[in-house]
């Protein structure tokens, strides 16, 4: 009678856990309805990253009926990367948007190819290079050496940097002894060094107070994005100079582990979804560098151009180096080739 009795308290048991798991997905299952935060650091709801992650939003909800839910930040949990990717890692955020020199931070040395000054010469040749075979490859790249932390699913730009600061450039002479905001080590820091500049490390957000106060000589971006900072405003981002040393990548990551949990309906989904903000990231790009040019000029700036060619042919070594170093010779090669 007591043996009946616990086998009947066991079966009772076992129905009560699975009663208690019904609305759980089982393992290796995904959920029916997922929500996905896609963050960015620019606080500017013009910014073509707006713009994209606003398509992937629109993408992916369409596509699954609402089945996908898609949060946009822009800014608004962190304007730094590191915080971006601290965040992608522990679960605070799904879809992040980071530069190949932040990257480089993780210990995934290689994906600092597309950081090198005059890698580019033409949009035309940094899309071939992004979308083709060279993008592929740093692609794996990063998943197989983040243990699949992160995985890229589309190459953004941030457009043409140049210089910007306190008086304009004739020649690479005048950068000697000047501060600029860039990044203070790695390929990028090297080739300012080179050139005679003093490479300074200022947050983003407090960029535009650094100019005004003279904390920094000058700085280096594209136009939409230092001109909606109003940094051409100031003494010390007035002067621009046209040296189109870097047609930025960055890159669009979800965490690899996470985005192998979902089913392959979802995975298809975001996969479109991330295709189709690219496309239209690159094409708000586009369009805002001429406008942020023009607003640039009507606000008082002074734009004047340069002979490239030595700051060009100054890369070429430092190039060369740090393919060897990052053991990238093959795609610094290819990318070289595609020109």
């Amino acid at each position: 009678m007591k043996k009946l009795a616990f086998l009947l308290l066991l079966i009772a048991v076992t129905a009560l856990a699975g009663c208690g798991n019904s609305g759980a997905s089982g393992e290796g299952e995904a959920p029916e309805n997922i929500k996905l935060v896609a963050a960015h650091n620019q606080t500017s709801p013009e910014n073509p990253y707006q713009d994209g992650l606003v398509k992937f939003k629109e993408v992916a909800e369409e596509e699954s009926d609402g089945a996908i839910e898609v949060e946009v930040h822009a800014g608004t949990i962190g304007t730094e990367e590191s915080e971006l990717v601290e965040k992608l890692q522990t679960g605070g955020a799904d879809v992040v948007l980071v530069s190949p020199g932040f990257m480089t931070q993780t210990g995934i040395k290689e994906v600092d190819l597309f950081a090198m000054p005059y890698l580019f010469d033409s949009y035309e040749h940094w899309e071939n290079v992004v979308d083709g075979e060279v993008g592929e490859k740093v692609a794996d790249i990063i998943n197989e050496k983040s243990n699949n932390d992160f995985k890229i699913v589309g190459y953004w730009t941030a457009g043409v940097r140049h210089y910007y600061g306190k008086k304009p450039l004739q020649s690479m002479d005048d950068l000697k002894g000047m501060t600029i905001r860039t990044q203070t080590s790695g390929v990028v820091a090297n080739y300012w060094k080179e050139t005679g500049a003093v490479p300074t490390s200022v947050a983003w957000g407090e960029l535009y107070q650094a100019l005004q106060q003279d904390v920094v000589d000058s700085s280096e971006n594209a136009y939409p994005y230092f001109v909606q900072q109003n940094h051409h405003t100031t003494d010390n981002g007035k002067y621009v100079t046209e040296t189109a040393h870097d047609y930025t990548t960055r890159l669009l990551l979800v965490n690899g582990r996470k985005f192998d949990s979902y089913s392959d309906e979802q995975k298809e989904i975001i996969m479109k979804a991330a295709e189709e903000s690219v496309k239209a990231e690159r094409e708000a790009l586009y369009v805002q560098e001429e406008e942020y040019k023009e607003k640039a000029v009507e606000d008082g700036a002074e734009i004047n151009e340069i002979d490239r060619q030595p700051f060009i042919e100054l890369a070429k070594p430092l190039q060369d180096e740090a393919a060897k170093e990052m053991g990238v010779e093959d795609l610094l090669q290819q990318i070289r080739d595609a020109k």
